[in-house]
């Protein structure tokens, strides 16, 4: 007769059951082994990959409300800064009418104001060069969970990744996704960004001119340089922060793990998956899931007993962002209590991975 999985967990007993939670880390085979990575590291490749993005010469455009240097050799008369109008025009004396300047380049510039001068008959053989002093139409905004949130004026083409690193990349809690709004000139028909599969929504700001939506592993592990978009002036660039759930006690990783949206759950079996199973001490029957209510901000302390989860005599328990699995240790004897006034003391120097 074949036995089914509740059969088979039947005849094993407590004793051959407690050996194969240890062996496999107190987890059934399927979930496995899962590679982290820290935010620092995570940093470190935005950095790295933003270093090694291959140099380009051209130029940003000059735009509204930038300061231009004029410089014309040998005629100090029309050497002088000028703002850039709201209209896009400039106007320099001797030269009828106002000179549109928006959209071209300093170069561009350059070559429009020496013909000026030749055909207007000021000077036969001109020698002009222009360089913006001072930028402010092409202003990018970096939003959410970066180190630094700021407003970044690009002066040269720039992509995503050299934008994150410029705001000091990203913070412990950030998400798995980033998105860029579109709202200067380079705005494309309008992408709604994806829901959370559990219903939990992106605070995502939209300039009106469409949403890239992309993820972050993707961007830093996939090599394929499609990901690392192309950033414009009047872009917004968004990090949302994300859920986390914390795993500690007696696990072989204990520390704060970052889920891909903040509407994701995970259940326990998973949490102790991320925190690579239990330690051979652990009290598994005795673990607890802290949850702080946000609305009162009083403390929660729900039993997960995991080996009834193993043994499928229990649902698998779902978390919350925020949660945090406490699994006390069988060797301290600790009074259950006890032992989750230790485990928030100690929540709050756990070092933080992602799932890279």
């Amino acid at each position: 007769m074949k036995l089914t999985v509740r059969d088979r967990a039947g005849c094993l007993g407590k004793k051959s059951l407690w050996v194969i939670l240890v062996v496999l880390g107190g987890l059934p085979a399927a979930y496995g082994q899962t590679q982290l990575q820290t935010p620092k590291q995570t940093n470190d490749k935005i950095f790295q990959l933003a270093q090694a993005k291959e140099s380009r010469t051209s130029e940003i455009p000059i735009g509204d409300g930038d300061i231009v240097h004029i410089d014309v050799f040998d005629v100090p008369e029309l050497t002088r800064e000028v703002r850039v109008s709201e209209t896009g025009d400039i106007s320099l004396p001797l030269i009828p009418g106002r000179i549109h300047v928006a959209g071209v380049t300093t170069f561009e510039l350059e070559a429009k104001l020496e013909n000026l001068l030749v055909e207007n008959g000021l000077v036969s053989h001109p020698q002009v060069s222009v360089f913006v002093k001072e930028q402010t139409s092409q202003p990018v905004s970096v939003v959410g969970a970066v180190a630094r949130p700021m407003v970044i004026q690009i002066v040269r083409p720039t992509t995503l990744l050299e934008i994150l690193a410029d705001a000091g990349g990203i913070t412990d809690d950030a998400g798995s996704y980033i998105f860029v709004s579109r709202g200067g000139l380079n705005a494309s028909p309008a992408v709604a960004p994806t829901p959370s599969p559990n219903g939990g929504g992106q605070d995502v700001p939209d300039a009106g001119g469409g949403t890239e939506k992309i993820r972050l592993a993707d961007l830093l592990v996939s090599g394929d340089p499609t990901f690392n978009v192309s950033v414009y002036g009047g872009d917004v660039v968004s990090v949302p922060r994300s859920g986390m759930i914390y795993v500690i006690g007696a696990v072989q990783t204990p520390g704060g793990y970052v889920l891909e949206n903040r509407g994701d759950r995970v259940t326990a079996l998973k949490a102790l998956s991320l925190a690579h199973g239990l330690t051979a001490t652990a009290k598994a029957n005795d673990a607890m899931i802290i949850r702080q209510d946000t609305k009162t901000g009083s403390r929660q302390e729900i039993p997960a007993p995991i080996k009834k989860m193993l043994a499928r005599k229990l649902d698998d328990m779902p978390l919350n962002a925020g949660d945090m699995l406490y699994v006390p240790d069988s060797t301290g004897k600790k009074v259950l209590y006890k032992g989750a006034e230790a485990a928030l003391i100690a929540g709050s120097a756990l070092a933080v991975y992602r799932l890279p």
